[in-house]
Protein backbone atom coordinates (compact mmCIF):
# COMPACT_ATOMS: atom_id res chain seq x y z
CA UNK A 1 0.00 0.00 0.00
CA UNK A 2 2.76 2.40 0.76
CA UNK A 3 4.12 1.70 -2.77
CA UNK A 4 0.61 2.66 -4.20
CA UNK A 5 0.82 5.74 -2.43
CA UNK A 6 4.64 6.85 -3.00
CA UNK A 7 3.77 6.08 -7.12
CA UNK A 8 0.31 8.37 -6.44
CA UNK A 9 2.10 10.85 -4.65
CA UNK A 10 5.14 11.19 -7.36
CA UNK A 11 2.33 11.32 -10.20
CA UNK A 12 0.16 14.29 -8.55
CA UNK A 13 3.21 16.29 -7.92
CA UNK A 14 4.75 15.34 -11.49
CA UNK A 15 1.85 17.52 -12.95
CA UNK A 16 0.80 19.73 -9.99
CA UNK A 17 4.60 21.48 -9.96
CA UNK A 18 3.62 22.39 -13.68
CA UNK A 19 2.73 26.11 -14.84
CA UNK A 20 0.08 24.27 -17.43
CA UNK A 21 -1.90 22.63 -14.57
CA UNK A 22 -2.54 26.04 -12.74
CA UNK A 23 -2.97 27.31 -16.75
CA UNK A 24 -5.91 24.41 -16.69
CA UNK A 25 -6.87 24.97 -13.22
CA UNK A 26 -7.55 29.12 -13.42
CA UNK A 27 -9.07 28.09 -17.31
CA UNK A 28 -12.67 28.18 -16.47
CA UNK A 29 -12.95 30.96 -14.54
CA UNK A 30 -10.78 32.75 -16.93
CA UNK A 31 -13.03 31.50 -19.41
CA UNK A 32 -16.08 32.51 -17.81
CA UNK A 33 -15.10 35.68 -16.62
CA UNK A 34 -13.64 36.69 -20.34
CA UNK A 35 -17.23 35.47 -21.35
CA UNK A 36 -18.75 37.86 -19.15
CA UNK A 37 -16.94 40.18 -20.50
CA UNK A 38 -17.38 40.11 -23.89
CA UNK A 39 -20.88 39.62 -23.38
CA UNK A 40 -21.01 42.93 -21.50
CA UNK A 41 -19.10 44.78 -24.28
CA UNK A 42 -20.88 43.69 -27.18
CA UNK A 43 -24.23 44.05 -25.61
CA UNK A 44 -23.07 47.98 -24.23
CA UNK A 45 -20.88 48.35 -28.34
CA UNK A 46 -23.94 47.33 -30.18
CA UNK A 47 -24.57 49.02 -33.65
CA UNK A 48 -27.43 51.87 -33.60
CA UNK A 49 -30.40 51.35 -35.38
CA UNK A 50 -30.02 50.79 -38.88
CA UNK A 51 -31.18 54.47 -40.98
CA UNK A 52 -34.04 52.73 -43.53
CA UNK A 53 -36.28 54.79 -46.58
CA UNK A 54 -39.36 53.65 -46.87
CA UNK A 55 -40.81 53.93 -50.83
CA UNK A 56 -43.73 53.49 -52.43
CA UNK A 57 -43.32 51.74 -55.91
CA UNK A 58 -46.26 52.97 -58.28
CA UNK A 59 -49.92 53.96 -57.69
CA UNK A 60 -50.82 50.40 -56.69
CA UNK A 61 -48.67 50.50 -53.59
CA UNK A 62 -50.36 53.39 -52.07
CA UNK A 63 -50.69 53.26 -48.39
CA UNK A 64 -47.82 50.07 -48.21
CA UNK A 65 -45.78 52.58 -46.58
CA UNK A 66 -47.86 53.58 -43.83
CA UNK A 67 -48.93 49.92 -43.27
CA UNK A 68 -45.13 48.78 -42.67
CA UNK A 69 -44.67 51.54 -40.47
CA UNK A 70 -47.95 50.81 -38.36
CA UNK A 71 -46.84 46.32 -38.30
CA UNK A 72 -43.29 47.52 -37.30
CA UNK A 73 -44.45 49.64 -34.56
CA UNK A 74 -47.09 46.73 -33.34
CA UNK A 75 -44.64 44.17 -33.52
CA UNK A 76 -42.59 45.69 -31.41
CA UNK A 77 -45.10 46.43 -28.63
CA UNK A 78 -45.84 43.04 -28.90
CA UNK A 79 -42.22 42.01 -28.33
CA UNK A 80 -41.90 44.37 -25.14
CA UNK A 81 -44.81 42.76 -23.85
CA UNK A 82 -44.18 39.06 -24.09
CA UNK A 83 -40.29 40.48 -22.58
CA UNK A 84 -41.50 41.57 -19.94
CA UNK A 85 -43.89 38.36 -19.29
CA UNK A 86 -40.92 36.57 -19.65
CA UNK A 87 -38.86 38.10 -17.53
CA UNK A 88 -41.56 38.27 -14.37
CA UNK A 89 -41.95 34.85 -15.41
CA UNK A 90 -38.39 33.51 -15.22
CA UNK A 91 -37.55 35.69 -11.91
CA UNK A 92 -40.26 34.10 -9.90
CA UNK A 93 -40.09 34.71 -6.30
CA UNK A 94 -36.37 35.75 -7.28
CA UNK A 95 -35.20 39.11 -6.56
CA UNK A 96 -33.11 40.60 -9.09
CA UNK A 97 -30.21 43.64 -8.73
CA UNK A 98 -31.82 46.86 -9.28
CA UNK A 99 -32.09 47.61 -12.76
CA UNK A 100 -31.39 43.96 -14.08
CA UNK A 101 -35.17 43.29 -15.78
CA UNK A 102 -35.05 46.61 -16.93
CA UNK A 103 -31.92 46.00 -18.79
CA UNK A 104 -33.11 42.73 -19.89
CA UNK A 105 -36.13 44.08 -21.46
CA UNK A 106 -34.72 46.86 -23.07
CA UNK A 107 -32.22 44.26 -24.61
CA UNK A 108 -34.37 41.95 -25.90
CA UNK A 109 -36.84 44.69 -27.05
CA UNK A 110 -34.00 46.51 -29.07
CA UNK A 111 -35.20 47.96 -32.51
CA UNK A 112 -32.95 47.81 -35.23
CA UNK A 113 -34.38 49.77 -37.56
CA UNK A 114 -34.53 53.73 -37.86
CA UNK A 115 -37.39 54.32 -40.42
CA UNK A 116 -36.14 57.58 -41.50
CA UNK A 117 -38.15 60.59 -43.79
CA UNK A 118 -37.25 59.61 -47.59
CA UNK A 119 -35.16 62.31 -49.19
CA UNK A 120 -36.77 64.42 -51.77
CA UNK A 121 -34.21 63.56 -54.60
CA UNK A 122 -34.89 60.00 -53.98
CA UNK A 123 -38.83 59.84 -53.63
CA UNK A 124 -38.62 62.24 -56.76
CA UNK A 125 -36.32 59.66 -58.74
CA UNK A 126 -38.25 58.22 -61.74
CA UNK A 127 -37.71 54.36 -61.46
CA UNK A 128 -34.40 52.96 -63.94
CA UNK A 129 -31.02 53.41 -63.62
CA UNK A 130 -31.04 56.97 -62.64
CA UNK A 131 -32.82 55.86 -59.04
CA UNK A 132 -30.64 53.00 -58.68
CA UNK A 133 -27.42 55.33 -59.00
CA UNK A 134 -29.15 57.54 -56.67
CA UNK A 135 -29.79 54.14 -54.19
CA UNK A 136 -26.20 53.32 -54.29
CA UNK A 137 -25.01 57.12 -53.73
CA UNK A 138 -26.94 57.28 -50.71
CA UNK A 139 -25.68 53.99 -49.25
CA UNK A 140 -21.95 54.86 -50.20
CA UNK A 141 -19.93 55.57 -46.80
CA UNK A 142 -17.67 57.65 -48.94
CA UNK A 143 -20.70 59.78 -50.88
CA UNK A 144 -21.26 63.05 -50.07
CA UNK A 145 -25.52 62.38 -49.69
CA UNK A 146 -27.02 63.26 -46.65
CA UNK A 147 -28.39 61.84 -45.27
CA UNK A 148 -26.43 58.52 -44.71
CA UNK A 149 -28.66 55.34 -45.54
CA UNK A 150 -28.15 51.52 -44.77
CA UNK A 151 -31.15 50.64 -46.54
CA UNK A 152 -33.59 51.88 -48.94
CA UNK A 153 -37.23 49.67 -49.44
CA UNK A 154 -39.02 49.96 -52.80
CA UNK A 155 -43.03 48.81 -51.70
CA UNK A 156 -44.85 47.57 -54.60
CA UNK A 157 -47.65 44.76 -55.41
CA UNK A 158 -47.52 41.91 -57.48
CA UNK A 159 -51.08 40.28 -58.63
CA UNK A 160 -52.39 41.84 -55.67
CA UNK A 161 -49.92 41.28 -52.78
CA UNK A 162 -47.58 43.01 -51.13
CA UNK A 163 -43.51 42.42 -51.84
CA UNK A 164 -40.58 44.69 -51.98
CA UNK A 165 -37.35 45.27 -52.83
CA UNK A 166 -34.34 46.20 -50.22
CA UNK A 167 -31.26 47.82 -51.21
CA UNK A 168 -28.62 47.32 -48.90
CA UNK A 169 -25.36 48.48 -47.89
CA UNK A 170 -24.56 45.32 -46.69
CA UNK A 171 -24.64 42.13 -48.99
CA UNK A 172 -24.62 39.96 -45.55
CA UNK A 173 -26.93 41.71 -43.46
CA UNK A 174 -30.42 40.50 -43.17
CA UNK A 175 -32.10 42.01 -40.34
CA UNK A 176 -33.60 44.57 -42.47
CA UNK A 177 -35.09 42.09 -45.42
CA UNK A 178 -35.98 40.24 -42.63
CA UNK A 179 -38.18 42.98 -40.72
CA UNK A 180 -39.67 44.05 -44.03
CA UNK A 181 -40.69 40.40 -44.84
CA UNK A 182 -42.30 40.10 -41.31
CA UNK A 183 -43.94 43.48 -41.52
CA UNK A 184 -45.30 42.60 -45.17
CA UNK A 185 -46.67 39.67 -43.53
CA UNK A 186 -48.17 41.00 -40.86
CA UNK A 187 -49.71 43.92 -43.43
CA UNK A 188 -51.46 41.34 -45.54
CA UNK A 189 -52.65 39.70 -43.52
CA UNK A 190 -54.68 42.48 -41.99
CA UNK A 191 -55.99 43.53 -45.26
CA UNK A 192 -56.99 39.55 -46.07
CA UNK A 193 -59.25 39.91 -42.60
CA UNK A 194 -60.63 43.54 -43.56
CA UNK A 195 -61.42 41.72 -46.76
CA UNK A 196 -63.49 38.90 -45.11
CA UNK A 197 -65.33 41.42 -43.05
CA UNK A 198 -63.16 40.35 -39.84
CA UNK A 199 -61.72 42.71 -37.82
CA UNK A 200 -57.34 42.66 -37.88
CA UNK A 201 -57.19 43.63 -34.29
CA UNK A 202 -59.43 40.73 -33.04
CA UNK A 203 -56.91 38.33 -35.25
CA UNK A 204 -53.99 39.92 -33.76
CA UNK A 205 -55.05 39.66 -29.99
CA UNK A 206 -55.82 36.16 -30.55
CA UNK A 207 -52.41 35.80 -31.73
CA UNK A 208 -50.83 37.32 -28.99
CA UNK A 209 -52.70 35.31 -26.21
CA UNK A 210 -51.26 33.28 -24.24
CA UNK A 211 -52.77 30.91 -21.84
CA UNK A 212 -51.47 30.57 -18.34
CA UNK A 213 -50.99 26.70 -17.92
CA UNK A 214 -50.07 24.83 -14.56
CA UNK A 215 -48.02 22.23 -14.39
CA UNK A 216 -49.14 19.68 -11.75
CA UNK A 217 -47.37 16.07 -10.55
CA UNK A 218 -47.51 13.78 -8.27
CA UNK A 219 -43.58 13.54 -8.36
CA UNK A 220 -42.84 17.79 -7.71
CA UNK A 221 -40.97 18.69 -4.56
CA UNK A 222 -44.48 20.13 -3.31
CA UNK A 223 -46.71 16.98 -4.48
CA UNK A 224 -49.15 19.10 -6.46
CA UNK A 225 -47.63 21.88 -9.14
CA UNK A 226 -44.37 21.34 -10.67
CA UNK A 227 -41.76 24.57 -9.89
CA UNK A 228 -38.16 25.46 -10.85
CA UNK A 229 -37.17 22.87 -8.00
CA UNK A 230 -38.13 20.19 -9.60
CA UNK A 231 -36.27 20.67 -12.99
CA UNK A 232 -33.10 21.34 -10.89
CA UNK A 233 -32.38 17.96 -10.67
CA UNK A 234 -32.52 17.12 -14.62
CA UNK A 235 -29.64 19.89 -15.19
CA UNK A 236 -27.82 18.28 -12.37
CA UNK A 237 -27.90 14.97 -14.43
CA UNK A 238 -27.23 16.48 -17.11
CA UNK A 239 -24.13 18.36 -15.83
CA UNK A 240 -23.00 15.17 -13.90
CA UNK A 241 -22.61 13.10 -17.24
CA UNK A 242 -21.14 15.63 -18.89
CA UNK A 243 -18.92 16.26 -16.09
CA UNK A 244 -17.50 12.53 -15.94
CA UNK A 245 -17.21 12.94 -19.59
CA UNK A 246 -15.20 15.60 -19.47
CA UNK A 247 -12.88 13.94 -16.36
CA UNK A 248 -12.15 11.05 -18.36
CA UNK A 249 -11.25 12.94 -21.51
CA UNK A 250 -8.56 14.87 -19.58
CA UNK A 251 -7.62 12.65 -16.45
CA UNK A 252 -7.24 9.62 -18.63
CA UNK A 253 -5.51 11.18 -21.87
CA UNK A 254 -3.06 12.28 -18.80
CA UNK A 255 -2.43 8.72 -18.03
CA UNK A 256 -2.24 7.51 -21.36
CA UNK A 257 0.54 10.04 -22.42
CA UNK A 258 2.38 9.79 -18.62
CA UNK A 259 2.83 5.67 -19.31
CA UNK A 260 3.74 6.29 -22.41
CA UNK A 261 6.47 8.84 -21.96
CA UNK A 262 7.73 6.73 -19.24
CA UNK A 263 8.04 3.38 -21.12
CA UNK A 264 9.64 5.14 -23.73
CA UNK A 265 12.30 7.14 -21.30
CA UNK A 266 13.22 3.32 -19.64
CA UNK A 267 11.13 4.49 -16.19
CA UNK A 268 8.59 1.85 -16.33
CA UNK A 269 11.28 -0.73 -15.88
CA UNK A 270 12.77 0.74 -13.28
CA UNK A 271 9.85 1.19 -11.33
CA UNK A 272 9.00 -2.36 -12.15
CA UNK A 273 12.03 -3.70 -10.37
CA UNK A 274 10.75 -2.18 -6.59
CA UNK A 275 6.88 -2.32 -7.41
CA UNK A 276 4.04 -4.93 -8.87
CA UNK A 277 3.04 -3.92 -12.36
CA UNK A 278 -0.44 -3.82 -10.37
CA UNK A 279 0.96 -1.22 -8.11
CA UNK A 280 2.31 0.61 -10.24
CA UNK A 281 -0.70 1.25 -12.14
CA UNK A 282 -2.81 1.43 -9.36
CA UNK A 283 -0.57 4.16 -8.21
CA UNK A 284 -0.91 6.52 -11.53
CA UNK A 285 -4.62 5.56 -11.80
CA UNK A 286 -5.01 7.09 -8.16
CA UNK A 287 -2.62 10.02 -8.47
CA UNK A 288 -4.15 11.36 -11.64
CA UNK A 289 -7.76 10.50 -9.97
CA UNK A 290 -6.25 13.15 -6.96
CA UNK A 291 -5.41 15.57 -10.02
CA UNK A 292 -8.41 15.85 -11.40
CA UNK A 293 -10.52 15.55 -8.12
CA UNK A 294 -8.14 18.52 -7.44
CA UNK A 295 -9.36 20.54 -10.01
CA UNK A 296 -12.87 19.24 -9.55
CA UNK A 297 -12.88 20.77 -6.16
CA UNK A 298 -11.39 24.08 -6.70
CA UNK A 299 -14.17 24.82 -9.50
CA UNK A 300 -16.91 23.31 -7.30
CA UNK A 301 -15.95 25.62 -4.16
CA UNK A 302 -15.73 28.84 -7.25
CA UNK A 303 -18.62 27.98 -8.36
CA UNK A 304 -20.76 27.17 -5.17
CA UNK A 305 -19.63 30.63 -3.96
CA UNK A 306 -20.65 32.45 -6.84
CA UNK A 307 -24.10 31.06 -6.98
CA UNK A 308 -24.61 31.37 -3.20
CA UNK A 309 -23.25 35.01 -3.72
CA UNK A 310 -25.35 35.59 -6.88
CA UNK A 311 -28.70 34.12 -6.10
CA UNK A 312 -28.79 32.61 -2.80
CA UNK A 313 -32.43 30.97 -3.18
CA UNK A 314 -30.93 28.71 -6.22
CA UNK A 315 -27.85 27.66 -4.14
CA UNK A 316 -30.68 26.37 -1.39
CA UNK A 317 -32.68 24.46 -4.28
CA UNK A 318 -29.51 22.67 -5.83
CA UNK A 319 -28.39 22.09 -2.39
CA UNK A 320 -31.26 20.32 -1.56
CA UNK A 321 -31.90 18.65 -4.68
CA UNK A 322 -28.56 17.08 -4.37
CA UNK A 323 -28.96 15.79 -0.62
CA UNK A 324 -32.61 14.48 -1.71
CA UNK A 325 -32.67 10.86 -1.83
CA UNK A 326 -28.65 10.84 -1.74
CA UNK A 327 -28.23 12.27 -5.36
CA UNK A 328 -25.10 13.08 -4.74
CA UNK A 329 -23.72 10.24 -3.23
CA UNK A 330 -25.32 8.02 -6.13
CA UNK A 331 -23.65 10.75 -8.72
CA UNK A 332 -20.67 9.95 -6.78
CA UNK A 333 -20.50 5.94 -6.81
CA UNK A 334 -21.09 6.36 -10.79
CA UNK A 335 -18.53 8.82 -11.42
CA UNK A 336 -15.60 6.51 -9.56
CA UNK A 337 -17.01 3.30 -11.42
CA UNK A 338 -16.65 5.31 -14.86
CA UNK A 339 -13.62 6.56 -14.24
CA UNK A 340 -11.64 3.70 -13.21
CA UNK A 341 -12.83 1.65 -16.41
CA UNK A 342 -12.11 4.50 -18.48
CA UNK A 343 -8.82 5.01 -17.08
CA UNK A 344 -7.88 1.45 -16.25
CA UNK A 345 -8.37 1.13 -20.13
CA UNK A 346 -5.98 4.01 -21.34
CA UNK A 347 -2.76 3.35 -18.53
CA UNK A 348 -3.22 -0.47 -20.34
CA UNK A 349 -3.30 1.35 -23.76
CA UNK A 350 -0.29 3.44 -22.82
CA UNK A 351 1.48 0.98 -22.17
CA UNK A 352 2.18 -0.57 -25.17
CA UNK A 353 2.73 2.91 -27.39
CA UNK A 354 5.94 4.78 -27.85
CA UNK A 355 5.06 7.75 -29.75
CA UNK A 356 2.01 9.88 -29.68
CA UNK A 357 1.01 9.03 -33.20
CA UNK A 358 0.08 5.08 -31.32
CA UNK A 359 -1.60 6.53 -29.04
CA UNK A 360 -3.91 8.85 -31.63
CA UNK A 361 -4.57 5.45 -33.61
CA UNK A 362 -6.21 4.06 -30.68
CA UNK A 363 -7.79 7.00 -29.22
CA UNK A 364 -10.10 7.73 -32.38
CA UNK A 365 -12.21 4.02 -31.42
CA UNK A 366 -12.65 5.37 -27.72
CA UNK A 367 -13.94 8.63 -28.98
CA UNK A 368 -16.41 6.69 -31.16
CA UNK A 369 -17.35 4.72 -28.12
CA UNK A 370 -17.57 8.01 -25.99
CA UNK A 371 -20.03 9.67 -28.27
CA UNK A 372 -22.89 7.33 -27.92
CA UNK A 373 -23.80 8.55 -24.17
CA UNK A 374 -23.80 11.99 -24.79
CA UNK A 375 -26.38 11.63 -27.65
CA UNK A 376 -28.28 9.59 -25.97
CA UNK A 377 -28.29 11.31 -22.26
CA UNK A 378 -30.10 14.29 -24.48
CA UNK A 379 -32.53 11.57 -25.39
CA UNK A 380 -32.58 10.11 -21.40
CA UNK A 381 -33.74 13.47 -20.15
CA UNK A 382 -36.75 13.68 -22.48
CA UNK A 383 -37.62 9.66 -22.03
CA UNK A 384 -35.70 8.15 -19.61
CA UNK A 385 -37.63 4.50 -19.86
CA UNK A 386 -37.05 4.62 -23.61
CA UNK A 387 -36.31 1.28 -24.29
CA UNK A 388 -33.00 2.09 -25.87
CA UNK A 389 -32.01 3.98 -23.09
CA UNK A 390 -32.44 1.30 -20.69
CA UNK A 391 -30.78 -1.15 -22.90
CA UNK A 392 -27.53 0.96 -23.04
CA UNK A 393 -27.74 2.02 -19.55
CA UNK A 394 -26.78 -1.55 -18.64
CA UNK A 395 -23.54 -1.64 -21.17
CA UNK A 396 -21.14 -0.75 -18.60
CA UNK A 397 -19.60 1.29 -20.59
CA UNK A 398 -22.10 3.56 -21.12
CA UNK A 399 -23.82 2.74 -17.39
CA UNK A 400 -22.28 5.90 -15.75
CA UNK A 401 -23.33 8.50 -18.17
CA UNK A 402 -26.90 7.38 -18.48
CA UNK A 403 -27.56 6.24 -14.92
CA UNK A 404 -26.56 10.05 -14.06
CA UNK A 405 -29.21 11.65 -16.71
CA UNK A 406 -31.72 9.12 -15.54
CA UNK A 407 -30.82 9.22 -11.69
CA UNK A 408 -33.64 12.82 -11.85
CA UNK A 409 -36.72 10.46 -13.03
CA UNK A 410 -36.55 7.83 -10.43
CA UNK A 411 -35.56 4.80 -12.01
CA UNK A 412 -36.76 1.40 -10.96
CA UNK A 413 -34.41 0.57 -7.94
CA UNK A 414 -33.74 -2.88 -9.53
CA UNK A 415 -32.33 -1.01 -12.40
CA UNK A 416 -29.98 0.97 -10.15
CA UNK A 417 -28.47 -1.66 -7.84
CA UNK A 418 -28.12 -3.87 -11.17
CA UNK A 419 -26.11 -1.19 -13.12
CA UNK A 420 -24.02 -0.49 -10.26
CA UNK A 421 -23.03 -3.56 -9.26
CA UNK A 422 -22.58 -4.84 -13.46
CA UNK A 423 -20.44 -1.41 -13.36
CA UNK A 424 -18.04 -2.06 -10.51
CA UNK A 425 -18.03 -6.06 -11.16
CA UNK A 426 -16.77 -4.91 -14.81
CA UNK A 427 -14.56 -1.76 -13.70
CA UNK A 428 -13.11 -4.87 -11.03
CA UNK A 429 -12.56 -7.36 -14.40
CA UNK A 430 -11.08 -4.59 -16.34
CA UNK A 431 -8.23 -3.66 -13.45
CA UNK A 432 -6.98 -7.67 -13.42
CA UNK A 433 -7.29 -7.54 -17.47
CA UNK A 434 -5.89 -4.12 -17.74
CA UNK A 435 -2.71 -5.33 -14.78
CA UNK A 436 -2.17 -8.35 -16.36
CA UNK A 437 -1.82 -6.25 -20.23
CA UNK A 438 -0.19 -3.35 -18.86
CA UNK A 439 3.07 -5.11 -17.35
CA UNK A 440 3.24 -7.20 -20.50
CA UNK A 441 3.52 -3.98 -22.56
CA UNK A 442 5.64 -2.06 -20.44
CA UNK A 443 8.68 -5.49 -20.85
CA UNK A 444 8.05 -5.34 -24.43
CA UNK A 445 8.40 -3.25 -27.31
CA UNK A 446 5.73 -5.18 -29.35
CA UNK A 447 2.87 -3.06 -31.08
CA UNK A 448 -0.87 -3.45 -29.13
CA UNK A 449 -2.58 -5.92 -31.08
CA UNK A 450 -5.49 -8.07 -30.60
CA UNK A 451 -2.69 -10.77 -30.77
CA UNK A 452 -0.35 -9.35 -28.55
CA UNK A 453 -2.96 -8.10 -26.06
CA UNK A 454 -4.39 -11.65 -25.47
CA UNK A 455 -1.23 -12.97 -24.95
CA UNK A 456 -0.37 -10.45 -22.75
CA UNK A 457 -3.89 -11.36 -20.25
CA UNK A 458 -2.81 -14.91 -20.63
CA UNK A 459 0.88 -14.34 -19.57
CA UNK A 460 -0.45 -12.63 -16.93
CA UNK A 461 2.31 -10.59 -14.43
CA UNK A 462 3.19 -10.25 -10.35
Amino acid sequence: MNRILLIARREYAAYAKTVGFWLSLLALPLFGVIGGGIGYLTASSESPPQAVALIEDGREATGLVAMVRDALAGDAERSAARAQAAVAEATKGQPLPPGAAESAIASATRNNLNLVATPADLAAAAPGAAQEALVRQYLDDESDKTPHLDAVVFLTRTDGQPTARVWSASATDDTVSDAIEDALKSANRREAFAAAGIDAAVVTATDDFKPNVTVFSPRSASGAEVSMRDQIPVFIGLAAGFLLWSLIITGASILLNSVMEEKANKILEVLLSSASSTEIMTGKVLGVALLTLTVLVFWGILGGAGLVIGSPDLARDVGSALMDGGLVFYFLLYMVGGYLMYAVLFAAIGAFCETPRDAQTLMGPIMMVLVVPIVVMQMALRNPDAPVVQILSWVPFFTPFLMSARAPSDPPMIEIVGTMVGMFAFAALMIWVAGRAFRAGALSDVKLSFKSFAGAIRGGGR
